[in-house]
């Protein structure tokens, strides 16, 4: 139960710091804490908040008390810059900033440690007033909150890339729609205006002529021996076949008569002149 009032102490303090407007003391008059905060990835011309990025800050806490301390929180909160033309003329808070507890992080009497802070920003891009603070206790528990950072900080946006994943996909979607926008144009007014034609396929009979012109291209010898026979219509067999491949059917019931055809009687050329003349006679 202490321990939860100690803690709901330390964030109202910490609160308070965030609410009222910043100062820039470099040192807590109550407790002998020195804080010097430095940002990694800070540039020549100043320090830039990027949104959507984590931004890492630096502090490093020199203890010159005689006991430890211990850091609890950091926090920190964003400001208005009185100078410029466009803010108030008072400091007005913008927003509060994550705070971040810290578990066993102990600074003997005149040692010096370092603790990392993140903290993530989502702002329109502006010039404001960054404002970290820091809550320690000392060896009796009694908690101090010591300001770490009190300057003016530019937000910016993410430089974007052409190979960002987010980038490529927004481009696959973009073509993808026009696509889809073209090919419905295409389909529904475009392509009704161009009807396709199929006199060639009637002219040509189709795939069925074109074969069978296909097939007629070359002239193909025929054996004798295959040939077979037509006849007329003297009677005789529809379809005769010659060769030895005539005998391709059981003959052994079919009448002899039929077999053997009669052969053409001949006649003598005198008889036949003697009785012409005695016919005339």
């Amino acid at each position: 139960m202490g321990l939860s009032r100690f803690f709901l102490l330390a964030l109202l303090s910490l609160r308070t710091l965030a609410e009222d407007p910043p100062e820039s003391p470099s040192q807590s008059p109550a407790l002998s804490v020195q804080i010097s905060t430095s940002f990694p990835s800070s540039e020549i011309f100043g320090v830039k908040l990027v949104n959507a990025v984590p931004t890492l800050a630096v502090l490093s806490i020199t203890n010159n008390e005689p006991s430890p301390i211990n850091v609890v929180f950091i926090g920190g909160s964003l400001w208005t810059v009185p100078d410029t033309p466009s803010s108030p003329p008072t400091p007005q808070i913008v927003r509060n900033l994550t705070t971040t507890r810290y578990n066993d992080v102990s600074i003997p009497a005149g040692e010096k440690e370092s603790v990392e802070y993140r903290f993530k920003t989502e702002l329109q891009p502006q010039d404001l007033l960054l404002n970290l603070a820091v809550v320690v206790t000392d060896e009796k528990g009694e908690a101090f909150t010591i300001p770490a950072f009190n300057e003016t900080v530019a937000v910016v946006e993410r430089d974007t890339s052409i190979f960002d994943p987010q980038i490529i996909f927004l481009y696959l979607f973009l073509l993808a729609l026009f696509a889809g926008t073209i090919y419905f144009i295409y389909s529904t007014w475009i392509a009704t205006l161009f009807p396709q034609s199929t006199g060639g396929k009637k002219r040509g009979g189709g795939k069925d002529a074109s074969r069978a012109r296909a097939s007629t291209k070359g002239n193909r010898k025929v054996d004798p021996a295959d040939q077979m026979g037509v006849a007329g219509t003297d009677g005789a067999p529809a379809v005769v076949a010659s060769g030895a491949k005539a005998a391709a059917y059981d003959e052994s019931w079919i009448p002899e008569g039929h077999l053997q055809r009669p052969g053409a009687k001949r006649v003598k050329s005198g008889a036949a002149g003697g009785t012409t003349g005695r016919k005339r006679a």
